[in-house]
């Protein structure tokens, strides 16, 4: 019998709207194991919360390359990336190829 790992997480937001917002939604989805959350197990940990770098998405490459070292799993868009009452992102598309060519699960929303 093989123990399984806890899976790593990680929220990305986008940088304008973290001005507004703190997080809470986010944070309280994954703390109840709610919405997007709720296959995940107690285990779970969320290693990183945070922000794209404003457009185009700039941080992203880099901090995508330093969560790999720390084993991630999977990152989170945050609800205010892909909903539609939110600013549009215009750099969805090259923040989801960043963070698939560097072989990490995406899942599409926290909170909503």
């Amino acid at each position: 019998m093989t123990e399984e790992i806890p899976k790593k997480i990680a929220v990305l937001r986008c940088d304008i709207v973290s001005e507004a917002c703190p997080g809470v939604g986010c944070l309280k989805a994954f703390n109840a194991r709610k919405v997007k959350f709720a296959e995940y197990d107690d285990d779970t940990e969320m290693i990183a919360f945070f922000t794209c770098g404003g457009c185009s998405g700039r941080r992203v490459f880099r901090l995508v390359r330093s969560l790999k070292k720390h084993d991630i799993d999977v990152i989170h868009l945050s609800s205010c990336m892909i909903m539609k009452n939110y600013p549009e992102c215009p750099h969805i598309d090259s923040i989801k190829n960043t963070i698939t060519d560097a072989g990490i699960e995406i899942v599409e929303g926290t909170h909503h």
